[in-house]
């Protein structure tokens, strides 16, 4: 006697549905852009209808909003992996800038975080979510410095530095002379 396949929960269906239209809507977003790519081709490309879209996000934005969560949420994972709380504080911001910048080498991630993200989202919805993501692993590291400086102003600053290279190395810049440059500057608050 054969047994019957499992049947899936219902919960496990929705989430399949919620992270086929997230990889979906990634693809098109690097590909073509938040502009230029439209919810008939994201449902098209998720093998979802637009009742499925709309179901799990109230639009476009929403969707978009929840792939850069997606993707900020990864970046901060590898940092955090590489930067454990037991080494010295300047080691661990080093091995952070390193992990950021291998992060940020994965295919789309400059586009979608540093170039689609502040043109969609907006610069204050940006801050909100880095200040839950990679600002927060950056401002620790400040902290247990113990700097003099102003510790937010100082993680934006070296935040905005990491960015920029992380765009360059996106564009095909050798990333070892921005590595280099990065951590001599680090080396500098210690």
């Amino acid at each position: 006697m054969q047994s019957k396949p499992a049947r899936r929960s219902n919960e496990a269906r929705t989430r399949e549905t919620r992270e086929a239209l997230l990889i979906a809507a990634r693809n098109c977003f690097v590909s073509k852009g938040f502009t230029a790519t439209g919810t008939p081709e994201l449902v098209a490309a998720a093998g979802m209808t637009r009742g499925a879209l709309y179901h799990h996000f109230s639009d476009k934005t929403d969707l978009f909003r929840a792939v850069i969560e997606a993707e900020a949420e990864s970046v901060a994972a590898a940092i955090r992996a590489a930067a454990p709380a037991d080494v010295p504080v300047i080691e661990a911001l080093l091995s952070g800038a390193d992990a950021y910048f291998t992060a940020m080498e994965a295919p789309g991630r400059a586009r979608l975080l540093l170039i689609e993200a502040p043109a969609v989202l907006g610069l204050s919805e940006l801050a909100r979510l880095d200040d839950q993501t990679g600002g927060a692993t950056l401002r620790e590291a400040l902290t247990a410095l113990r700097l003099q400086a102003p510790i937010p102003e100082t993680a934006q600053l070296l935040s905005a530095m990491f960015d920029r290279a992380a765009l360059a190395i996106a564009e095909g810049a050798n990333p070892a002379p921005y590595r280099a440059a990065l951590a001599h500057l680090l080396n500098a608050l210690a």
